[in-house]
């Protein structure tokens, strides 16, 4: 890449299409993506991207309409992702975990008439899912399906306000919602990050740990790709298998969620693999213990950012944890062009350093809900003096006297035992001190004589103490109306695929253990 490339990157808006078009050609034989089975030279990215979008507007893809696409992480799964966006159609990445029902439901919501699937996720689901849609198996049938080679296809200029991909998000129950993110929104996000890795000489070799329909992901995944750099995509994370490719592919950039920085931590191999290309390494997604920072920073190389932000967009927090030693039990401070404000449940603002109900907005936020404006609506705040849109996190916080954000708990997980307010956060700090504790939550029960109690679930070491003895070690540091009424032991916390804690799942077990008094 070089100049022009650079001012396209530092454009206000342009067309993610004719990005990778350009790198394609200037690239040539240069690894564009890896996965678990091979590689992809640019040229032959620029023109299978090209074939596959010429086929998909043959076949009647409508400009704006979606592509859905099925299965495990890989370079024909990222080709289609690319080619729904070059055809002028939008990205509908579905949810792996997801049930056949919540699956149907986000196809149709969609609007998808394509379907790209893997071979083992149509044997899960069955022959008969998904009517009425084209239907293609990806790791089978996408080199005949494809128009031929040399096939270029139809101009097509994306305008900022165009729907770029659809995210669904990770509902327990019924079809989880659609984030639908523009062009501009896009762009702002990634465009920036590829020049701003440019800028610094930063080599862009990515290692992609988390599935494509995953928001987390796109941020190691288009921003590599407009930077001219290569991408690797793990079809499921595996602590030694990404130690050896993150060594081997001299990995420079990485994003990995709470729960796999753990996991890297524990493995007793870990010493063993350089990983000393490592100049960047983010995570998302969901709470990160700032213990776990720490080790991290000790024993990783390069520099470990947090964010903090929602797919539905809001405000963005950034942590450098490299440069804050003494900040890592907060999410950082608001990006540039990121606003927050703290409010009180009547939407009041409270006094400096209160928790509260965060707010936010910035350049980053979704276009809507896909077929849902009331759920649009009722995720906004809107500014009674000025108009202005903002964005309800669902999150309790506080700002600290450095402008520092501190995450308290969700706001649907706060516990109000016999009218006081007690945030889970508080409660799974005290826990993480206790030298047999790896790993705390604690949720809100039902209780006659409190309304809600605190429960607490920890997994342990092995030479562990009972529960028992670790909940009265815990009790004894906690104020009265705090104190936990239970504390259970686990083998693993649940989790899902992008590693956020499903509390929903603890409560269903709290229940089977029999609820407090």
């Amino acid at each position: 890449m070089g100049e022009t490339q650079d001012g396209a990157l530092a454009a206000p808006f342009g067309s993610f299409a004719q990005m990778i078009g350009s790198n394609a050609a200037a690239l040539g034989d240069q690894i564009a993506l890896r996965d678990d089975t091979g590689e992809l030279s640019w040229a032959a990215l620029g023109d299978r991207v090209e074939r596959l979008a010429a086929r998909l507007v043959a076949d009647g893809l409508e400009r704006g309409q979606s592509v859905a696409i099925l299965g495990y992480s890989s370079i024909p799964y990222a080709l289609v992702f690319l080619a729904a966006v070059r055809a002028g159609g939008v990205a509908a990445p579905l949810t792996t975990s997801a049930s056949a029902a919540q699956l149907a439901g986000m196809a149709r919501d969609s609007g998808a008439a394509h379907i790209f699937i893997d071979r083992s996720k149509l044997a899960e689901l069955g022959e008969d899912s998904f009517p009425g849609m084209r239907r293609i198996v990806l790791d089978e049938e996408l080199d005949a399906w494809m128009a031929p080679a040399g096939t270029q296809a139809p101009a097509c200029d994306p305008q900022p306000g165009d729907p770029f991909n659809i995210i669904y998000s990770s509902g327990t129950t019924g079809t989880p919602k659609g984030i639908v993110h523009s062009h501009q929104m896009r762009w702002r996000q990634f465009a920036a990050t590829a020049a701003s890795w440019r800028e610094n000489g930063l080599p862009a070799r990515t290692l992609a740990s988390t599935p494509l329909y995953s928001n987390t992901t796109m941020v190691v995944f288009l921003p590599a790709l407009l930077a001219g750099g290569t991408v690797r995509v793990m079809r499921k994370f595996d602590v030694l298998r990404w130690l050896e490719w993150a060594q081997d592919d001299r990995t420079t950039v990485t994003m990995l969620v709470p729960v796999q920085y753990r996991r890297l931590m524990q493995e007793p191999r870990f010493d063993e693999f350089d990983l000393s290309a490592l100049q960047l390494k983010y995570c998302t997604s969901a709470p990160f213990p700032a213990d776990l920072k720490r080790e991290v920073l000790a024993r990783m190389p390069g520099a470990l950012i947090e964010i903090y932000s929602m797919t539905e967009g809001g405000v963005v927090c950034l942590l450098e944890a490299h440069k804050f030693p003494d900040k890592l039990h907060t999410v950082g401070r608001p990006a540039p062009g990121s606003e927050l404000r703290v409010l009180d449940d009547d939407d009041r603002p409270v006094a400096a350093g209160e928790a509260g109900n965060l707010i936010g907005r910035s350049q980053t936020m979704m276009a809507g809900y896909k077929n849902q404006p009331d759920k649009t609506r009722e995720g906004y705040w809107t500014d009674p003096e000025t108009g202005e849109t903002w964005q309800r996190m669902g999150d309790i916080g506080r700002v600290d006297a450095d402008g520092f954000v501190e995450l308290v708990g969700r706001a649907k997980d706060m516990i109000i035992s016999g009218g006081f307010n007690i945030f889970p956060v508080d409660l799974e700090d005290e826990l993480a001190k206790e030298p047999d504790v790896v790993e705390a939550a604690v949720i809100g029960m039902p209780s006659e004589r409190w309304g809600e109690t605190p429960v607490g679930f920890v997994t342990l070491t092995p030479q562990a103490r009972g529960c028992e003895a670790i909940r009265e070690a815990v009790n004894a540091r906690l104020g009265k109306t705090q104190r936990l009424a239970q504390l259970h032991a686990i083998d693993e916390m649940p989790r899902s695929h992008i590693g956020k804690l499903l509390k929903i799942d603890l409560r269903e077990e709290a229940a089977r253990r029999g609820a407090p008094d």
